[in-house]
């Protein structure tokens, strides 16, 4: 046994567990964690950002797109409740992120005598926002306690997941056993009856959809040969784009997958809460039948299929596909698919300025590199149109749509990618939620090219009170800096563009800049053409 106080201890398991990155602000409560971190500079880097949402954000960036943890430290009450944003996305896409914070000192706890950070019931409200969270009481159940979050975090749908010390437990020393990596609990193993019931119904169907959502990641070549197998399309709406790069002959982007809906029969979800289908469409095939193959078994219940396996993605369609040895071979699609692919991309020049500058940013976007969406005219456009080549390329925020998660998100994704360019997009009004970490971005050489769509609006807001409540514009009109300006202002590259042919050299420069920079493209107020008709389009029967 070894001593340690608690915070070493907890410095000792992320390095135990890969963690080599802590994301956050030091504070009063944390200052003997904040030590132990400092101690182990060699293992684990410290980056201390400008706002408590922008170490939960590049955290959850991080864990998006890597896979692996992504862990941050706030002092607790403000701090907390200032990344709680941050939080709510990785539960709501499934991110493995860790929340280390502190409480006020462990005697005073409960008692409302209003000390320091104290908030009526800090645990409480960090388990409100997580997977699962718990406090260390003591160094000699630190260990344990991180070991569980580990466990937690990475077992089954992965989801974030809080620990909190008292601020005297920080401090605090024992002798304690040296921290060891967590061992996740094993997926199920596919149940045989249910693969055979899944089976039965594919042999049946004429005209399959496969639908991807992040629970398909690191399924790749199962989703592939199955698409193969079967000759069905392949689509994804958000976090499974990518999983079947969008270039191969069955993958569909969600308009095109739309006119083939029309007439499928039976619809295959991998790691997909079925989002695009039940709550976009909003319009299904008669007699369709669902197969579900999900980890997470509360997902049967809440949407429930006709056969469900719950399972991990890869080991349920390598069961699959071992079921369905002998099905006659099918005549290919990709003809028919290819037609469904022009026709999308036709339709879908009509939304301008938005699909033209996507156009661009994919051209120039290196085939490996990381997009990075938010919530803007441009970010719901680009769920319909951006082709995206591999999984975790197309970093988004799952249903949680949080305005101004983009570009701090996009820091953590070039943290965990440092040698991958990353392009973020963003509105004028959601990048103003964390411009602060431009000086984050400049201290820490942060390379990331973070393009900011300028229509001085809330673009959706004001065009629903326009077209819903007779013009009554309310909150929807927007008075912006001067964003070149301001960027320069932080010491990073910025430039203007006015044109999609513009921004293509601007972007081009950019990357190869190889350091944060910030391109401001020029939109007249009110002129984007509205992307919803293909979000939510109505029915074609």
């Amino acid at each position: 046994m070894t001593r340690m106080t608690t915070g070493e201890v907890m410095a000792k398991s992320l390095i135990a567990n890969g963690v080599d990155t802590v994301f956050g602000i030091p504070g009063a409560h944390m200052y003997d964690f904040n030590d132990a971190i400092a101690r182990e500079a060699e293992s684990i880097r410290f980056i201390h950002t400008r706002h408590e949402q922008g170490a939960g954000y590049m955290a959850y960036g991080y864990a998006k797109s890597t896979g692996r943890v992504g862990a941050y430290t706030v002092v607790p009450g403000p701090g907390l409740l200032n990344s709680g944003a941050a939080l709510c996305t990785a539960y709501g896409a499934n991110a493995p992120v860790m929340c280390l914070t502190g409480n006020i000192m462990s005697h005073l706890i409960g008692q409302g005598r209003g000390q320091l950070h104290e908030l009526p019931d800090h645990l409480g409200t960090l388990k409100g926002l997580t997977k699962w969270a718990e406090r260390i009481n003591h160094p000699t159940d630190a260990g344990t306690v991180m070991n569980e979050g580990f466990k937690q975090m990475l077992s089954g749908r992965q989801r974030p997941v809080g620990i909190e010390a008292p601020w005297d437990v920080f401090g605090m020393a024992a002798d304690v056993d040296m921290p060891q990596a967590a061992q996740p609990v094993a997926a199920p193993r596919p149940d045989p009856e249910a693969v055979e019931k899944a089976a039965a119904l594919i042999r049946e169907a004429k005209n399959p959809m496969i639908m991807l959502g992040s629970g398909a990641i690191g399924a790749e070549a199962e989703v592939a040969e199955l698409a193969r197998l079967l000759q069905a399309p392949v689509t994804a709406h958000r976090s499974g784009k990518g999983v079947l790069p969008d270039d191969d002959p069955l993958a569909l982007l969600p308009p095109a997958a739309w006119h083939y809906w029309q007439t499928c029969d039976l619809l295959i979800g991998i790691g997909s809460r079925l989002e695009l289908q039940y709550f976009r469409w909003r319009w299904m095939p008669e007699e369709l039948k669902v197969v579900r193959v999900d980890i997470d078994p509360t997902e049967m219940v809440r949407l429930k299929p006709d056969v469900g396996m719950v399972t991990d993605s890869a080991a349920g369609l390598r069961a699959l596909i071992d079921e369905l040895k002998g099905l006659p071979a099918r005549s290919s699609r990709e003809a028919e698919l290819a037609r469904l692919k022009a026709d999308a991309v036709e339709a879908l020049s009509s939304v301008q300025p938005q699909e033209g500058y996507l156009r661009v940013i994919r051209d120039v976007l290196p085939r490996d590199g990381f997009f990075v969406e938010e919530v803007s005219q441009v970010g719901f456009t680009a769920r319909m149109c951006f082709p995206v080549y591999a999984a975790r390329q197309y970093v988004t925020c799952g249903y949680q749509d949080n305005l101004g998660f983009g570009f701090n998100t996009a820091l953590g994704v070039k943290v965990g990618n440092p040698d991958k360019a990353v392009v973020s997009v963003s509105g004028d009004g959601g990048f103003m939620f964390g411009v602060q970490e431009l000086a984050t971005a400049k201290q820490f050489g942060i390379a990331v090219v973070a393009i900011v769509f300028n229509n001085q609006a809330y673009g959706n807001v004001r065009r629903d009170q326009q077209t819903v409540y007779g013009n009554r514009l309310i909150g929807a009109d927007l008075e912006n800096p001067d964003f070149v300006a301001l960027a320069r202002s932080f010491g990073v590259m910025a430039m203007k563009v006015d044109s999609p042919e513009d921004l293509r050299g601007k972007l081009t420069e950019a990357l190869e800049a190889n350091e944060p920079v910030v391109i401001e493209v020029s939109i007249p107020r009110g002129s984007d053409t509205s992307p919803w008709p293909f979000i939510h389009p109505a029915p074609l029967k």
